[in-house]
């Protein structure tokens, strides 16, 4: 009687636990739809929104999230791109947002492989890329891998500029494990505080939708992916290749931008040495054969947050 009692309770704690976290979510800019798939043998639901201009000019556009976030973030992008005509697809990666969390090798080529599969049922062809900050390392490694699906690439302040395991020193998957599973809602402020050259109240909501996985039932397996994506980025540069992107690609370079994955491991001088985006900017819009460069002065690592109104100009006239 007193194990059925205490199995009832336990039952009770966690459906409330659950119910809990799925109120204290933010709300997502359109309906979440879901795309099944397998990969590595596991069954694995990948969350997307489809947003689709009543005046559409029969082009897509996706969009790809930074490791930080989710597809939350693109929401003020998503309205613009549709007001446009475009139709709009943004995914959360599996490991990410409302996606499943599946104990995976993580890789851009796996990433890719799902997002092409996600197109495919969605019998869409063409698309213009856009990637930020990670996601534009999975968007570079999308364009080379499936330069046939890809009419045009945005890389907005991408990370993986430079090789950080060049100067980055190595850290065990294990290690990175036990950092992430201290992670607390002050600490990934304190992360995205540095993603901008001042800090504005309208910025808290993407904190706090990074940090709904502090709340979420899984968020030991949550804190295991992030480990392993940090490894992702630091093993799988894609800088040595960028003369294999054909599709005309767009930097979007934010030049207050000093991002670097793993930073505070650095030296002061290191700290100061690497991550300039200006310099590597340049340095790769020269190795990519039909690339611009487009500077924001005084603008982040996140030009779509910190300036949308000259982002939005940006966007629309490269991709028009």
């Amino acid at each position: 009687m007193l194990q059925k009692l205490f199995l009832k309770n336990l039952m009770f704690v966690c459906c409330l636990f659950a119910t809990l976290f799925i109120q204290a979510q933010v709300e997502y800019p359109y309906p979440i739809q879901k795309f099944n798939i397998t990969l590595e043998g596991k069954p694995v639901q990948i969350a997307y929104m489809d947003a689709k201009s009543d005046s559409a000019n029969s082009k897509t556009v996706m969009l790809f999230h930074g490791k930080n976030f989710n597809g939350y973030y693109w929401k003020d992008v998503m309205a613009f791109l549709v007001k446009a005509g475009f139709r709009v697809i943004v995914p959360d990666q599996p490991g990410w947002g409302r996606s499943d969390k599946p104990d995976l090798h993580y890789s851009f080529h796996l990433l890719s492989f799902a997002m092409n599969k996600l197109l495919d049922s969605l019998h869409i062809g063409k698309i213009s890329l856009i990637g930020h900050s990670m996601g534009g390392m999975l968007a570079s490694r999308f364009a080379m891998t499936y330069p046939a699906k890809v009419e045009k690439l945005v890389l907005e302040n991408p990370i993986g500029l430079e090789d950080y395991k060049r100067f980055v020193p190595y850290q065990t998957t294990d290690q990175l494990y036990e950092k992430e599973l201290s992670a607390s809602y002050e600490s990934y402020k304190k992360y995205q505080q540095s993603y901008y050259p001042q800090w504005k109240p309208e910025y808290e909501q993407y904190v706090e939708a990074q940090a709904e996985a502090l709340k979420n039932p899984e968020f030991p397996r949550i804190a295991r992916i992030n480990a392993i994506t940090y490894q992702m980025i630091y093993e799988q540069p894609v800088c040595y290749e960028w003369d294999r992107i054909n599709a005309p690609t767009l930097l979007v370079i934010g030049t207050d931008d000093r991002t670097v994955v793993g930073k505070a491991l650095l030296s002061d001088d290191d700290k100061n040495k690497y991550g300039q985006y200006p310099a590597l900017a340049k340095k790769t819009q020269e190795q990519i054969p039909n690339a611009l460069l487009m500077e924001m002065p005084g603008i982040g690592h996140i030009p779509h947050i910190q300036d949308p109104g000259q982002y939005k100009q940006i966007i629309l006239s490269f991709l028009k």
